[in-house]
């Protein structure tokens, strides 16, 4: 299974990556994670990277994309993978696409979480997690059982990313539907775009994208998208 997830800040990705890598034993792919990690550790991409950054400027997709070829070759991307936070962009797209063709790999399906901007402001304004564990909190929907305390690993140290605000979550709206909108009308066009309603509960969605996977499965089963052919899945609004 190998798969994309967009949708804008907050709209679930990271979870429902998640779920999927725990049920399908593929790996979850967030070129953000995976670029701190190669800098850590200080790797040859991870030196390169690092030098751009400390440069004040943005890692190129030829970076990310060298990171990605790497990353599944590991033996966790053996049963397939989810991108989470990749491509941003029709470019980062379509250089994505040579990749995988150049790795006789194609994408089974590209899931767009489709969720309101005041809903996404009001989802990423109110979370913090345990420093310790990683375990993800929300002012409105999770709390710790008890204030101040992880409810998974007992840790009082309880931290919110300094850009989860309302105005720098707007801003990174605008830049979402700027630079990877547009990446929806691509994928679209190659009839590997699915939709769903993001707005549903987390379990909800789960279930829908569920849905989606034995679509795909069905149709390959049925050889119904086979290699060359010119039939195509349309996209569905789940």
């Amino acid at each position: 299974m190998k798969l994309i997830l967009l949708g804008p800040p907050g709209a679930g990705k990271g979870t429902q990556s998640k779920i999927l890598e725990s049920r399908y034993g593929v790996a979850q792919i967030s070129t953000g994670d995976m670029l701190r990690a190669e800098v850590k550790a200080r790797t040859a991409l991870g030196l390169e990277a690092k030098s751009v950054i400390d440069a004040g400027k943005l890692v190129s997709d030829d970076i990310l994309v060298r990171m990605i070829a790497d990353r599944i070759k590991l033996s966790d991307c053996a049963k397939g993978f989810i991108l989470d936070g990749f491509p941003r962009t029709t470019r980062q797209a379509e250089a994505l696409d040579e990749l995988l063709c150049q790795r006789d790999i194609e994408l089974d399906a590209v899931i767009e979480i489709v969720v309101d901007a005041p809903a996404l402001i009001e989802r990423i304004a109110g979370r913090f997690t345990c420093a310790s564990c990683g375990e993800g909190y929300h002012d409105g929907f999770k709390r710790p059982t008890i204030a101040g305390i992880c409810d998974k690993c007992d840790g009082t140290d309880l931290v919110r990313r300094p850009d989860d605000n309302a105005e720098t979550v707007k801003t990174r709206l605008s830049a979402y539907s700027a630079d990877t909108a547009p990446i929806i009308s691509y994928y679209r066009a190659k009839g590997r775009l699915y939709s769903v309603d993001g707005m549903a509960t987390m379990v909800d969605v789960a279930v829908h994208i569920e849905s989606i996977l034995q679509t795909v499965k069905s149709a390959e089963g049925a050889n119904l998208t086979t290699a060359g052919s010119n039939v195509h899945v349309q996209e569905r609004v789940f």
